[in-house]
């Protein structure tokens, strides 16, 4: 038998006297440190998420009125002159007069939009009755738009709805807006 002098036994050879495990100190600075780096990055989280509802939510339904005027537009006849084009009411749209149906005029711009040329929505997209310039109580959305003839076209109208919302989510980032354009050609 052989015996080593002065010198004991190593219970496991391979882990050098170094590897003795954790102590709590070392923890508690460890996931101190992670709760800081955290803390730096919530903001980033809730900018974020105010994005997301601003540019998501709210560019989606934008874009959904726009689209949706747009067909109410479109559904009218070339030369209708007196339907009101305003938000429905309790009439089917196009049934009702008083209004500008297709005439030229109007604007795309929703801050400088012209009577008979705008309407209203509320926070759920339902018509919010308005008259004129005069913004009603409780819009949300507005939506604007233009009829124009195209320079060196016959029997052709250009059509342009602008919809926007009455304030931003979040105090970043532009107001959600949207522009759609479409064509409108006689007889139909």
């Amino acid at each position: 038998m052989i015996t080593m002098r002065g010198k004991a036994p190593a219970a496991h050879p391979e882990l050098g006297h170094s590897e003795r495990g954790v102590t709590l100190l070392e923890t508690v600075v460890a996931l101190s440190i992670l709760l800081i780096i955290a803390m730096a990055l919530l903001p980033l989280g809730i900018v974020a998420i105010s994005t997301t509802e601003s540019e998501g939510h709210l560019v989606a339904r934008v874009t959904e009125y726009s689209q949706d005027k747009m067909e109410q537009l479109l559904s009218l006849a070339y030369n209708d002159s007196v339907a009101d084009t305003r938000a429905r009411v309790a009439t089917p749209f196009g049934t009702a007069t008083g209004g500008t149906g297709l005439t030229v005029g109007g604007s795309a711009d929703p801050n400088t939009h012209v009577a008979l040329y705008v309407d209203y929505l509320d926070a759920m997209g339902t018509s919010v009755d308005g008259t004129g310039t005069a913004a009603p109580a409780g819009w949300f959305y507005r939506r604007v738009w233009q009829i124009s003839l195209p320079a060196g076209t016959t029997g052709v109208k250009q059509v342009a709805v602008t919809t926007i919302v009455v304030r931003r989510v979040g105090s970043i980032g532009r107001m959600p807006r949207t522009t759609v354009v479409s064509q409108k050609t006689f007889p139909f």
